[in-house]
């Protein structure tokens, strides 16, 4: 690579407002550089109402509300025990043993973010800040899940869900503020953006007995009561990568293995996984590179892993930082093979155009689900159908998928909530409890969720190579990977 392609490539990348992630940034740095992109399109107030397809959604609604009470009539003439002078009985759970299988559901009562009609669900995300790039395309795929249960009758079949959309510009002040403008409007928060947000929410969370989902899939998420987590985490694609790579990808553990991390608990989570790996391959970590969130040069960084001599790296960074740093790399002949995290990719550093050759050639990525548009897993079919359907400009995008994950978690947590006729906070809660294993299609790994201390989040993982061929930039070569000793690493 010419020294001016490399140094344009580099000035690209910072103008492609890629600072950080949604998956990765815990310090909320990236919140002091104004001067990056906003969305390319309008977003709403922080805490209006989504509208997108709204007037057809409020239009059917009246038919569809009209509908489930014809249904609710027929059920209530079918049931020996639904005249009045019963009613206060089939209300009271002391009551119901002897006539469990006659009585029909429990209608849930009006609780916050449920009118008895409609549930309110609030996204949280950066729609014009500086990863705007992974915040609007993210509520993008939230929302077209929901327009598609909407126009099944809503949750349950009979409850639609209108989602209060607010922006945080991935600022967690910011976040906080319009966590708080929102929370008494919403039954869920079905997605925040930025582990920086997540964590300035997450006590006021815990405080007002809210759930909430975090568009990360951080391992430290999946013991919180009060948070709706998926994915595999950070530790086991670490596992699953460097284990692929030793087993199947053409790699050895004799080689010299080194870590480029973000020095948070994010690029700790990645390092954890990284160690743990070593220990069951027998291979040691030869040098660890770290950086800070705002840094703008890793010259040092890139220098200290070349002369260390590494042959492997495992990389926990964020999109810009890849794309820094591995420009770097190109510049300077270093060519290792560089295995990321899921939140190192982003569809838009394609556009670096000079660099794409040694993308694709040193880089893989270890995410979840498939190759976009591959019909033979159930869960994208169905998403792209559900895409053409509701939202047919949106381009092929990896955060899309990601948010239509959100929503799929969301919508199950939601539908026990009906079935134990509680939306409550409380109910909410011990909905969560409830909800047992949730499949998304292979879209993502199955999810086992119940109380906090016996989830279980998936272990498996898709390797996935850079090509431009593909419409969101990178290809599965290996999807549903799991090492043999994934299950053994225990997350607090």
């Amino acid at each position: 690579m010419q020294m001016s392609k490399a140094r344009h490539f580099l000035a690209v990348v910072l103008a492609l407002s890629l600072v950080a992630a949604a998956c990765g940034d815990d310090d909320g740095g990236v919140a002091e550089e104004p001067d990056t992109a906003v969305a390319e399109e309008s977003q709403p107030d922080q805490t209006s109402t989504d509208d997108a397809g709204a007037d057809d959604d409020h239009a059917d609604h009246d038919h569809e509300d009209d509908d489930h009470a014809d249904d609710d009539h027929a059920d209530h003439e079918e049931d020996d025990h639904a005249d009045d002078d019963h009613a206060d009985d089939h209300e009271d759970d002391d009551h119901a043993d002897d006539h469990a299988d006659d009585e029909a559901p429990v209608e849930p009562s009006p609780a916050p973010g449920f009118d008895g009609t409609t549930i309110n669900v609030g996204i949280i995300s950066d729609f014009s800040g500086p990863v705007a790039l992974a915040g609007i395309p993210l509520a993008a795929g939230f929302q077209v899940y929901v327009d598609y249960v909407n126009s099944q009758g809503g949750v349950a079949g009979r409850y639609p869900i209108e989602t209060i959309q607010a922006d945080s510009t991935y600022n967690p002040t910011t976040g906080v503020q319009v966590y708080n403008e929102i929370k008494d409007d919403v039954a869920v928060i079905g997605h925040i953006a930025g582990t920086a947000v997540v964590n300035a929410i997450l006590e006021s969370l815990k405080a007002d007995d809210l759930i909430a989902s975090p568009a990360s899939v951080d391992a430290f998420w999946v013991r919180e009561p009060n948070l709706l987590p998926w994915g595999s985490p950070y530790q086991i694609e670490a596992i699953n990568g460097l284990d692929w790579w030793i087993n199947e990808g053409g790699g050895s553990a004799d080689q010299v293995f080194c870590t480029f991390i973000q020095d948070d608990p994010y690029g700790a989570a990645g390092q954890a996984g990284a160690e743990f790996a070593a220990e069951k391959l027998g291979f040691e970590i030869a040098e660890t590179a770290r950086y800070v969130v705002g840094d703008a040069d890793y010259s040092s960084q890139v220098q200290q892993l070349q002369s260390a001599g590494c042959e492997v790296v495992f990389l926990v960074a964020v999109p810009n930082v890849t794309g820094a740093a591995l420009g770097i790399s190109a510049q300077s002949g270093f060519a290792p093979q560089w295995i990321g995290t899921l939140a190192t990719w982003i569809n838009a550093l394609l556009a670096a155009e000079p660099l794409v050759p040694y993308l694709e050639s040193q880089l893989v990525i270890i995410g979840e689900g498939a190759t976009w548009g591959d019909d033979g897993v159930p869960g994208m079919a169905e998403m792209i159908a559900h895409l053409e359907e509701f939202n047919p400009e949106q381009a092929p995008d990896y955060y899309f998928i990601f948010g239509y994950i959100q929503a799929l978690a969301t919508v199950a947590l939601l539908e026990q909530a009906v079935a134990n006729g509680d939306l409550s906070r409380e109910g909410m809660k011990a909905a969560l409890e409830d909800l047992g294993t949730v499949s998304f299609g292979g879209l993502t790994g199955d999810f086992t969720y119940g109380p906090a201390a016996d989830r279980q989040p998936p272990t498996e993982s898709t390797i996935f190579r850079v090509n431009t061929a593909v419409p969101n930039g990178i290809e599965a070569i290996v999807v549903n990977y799991e090492s043999e000793f994934a299950g053994d690493f225990v997350i607090e």
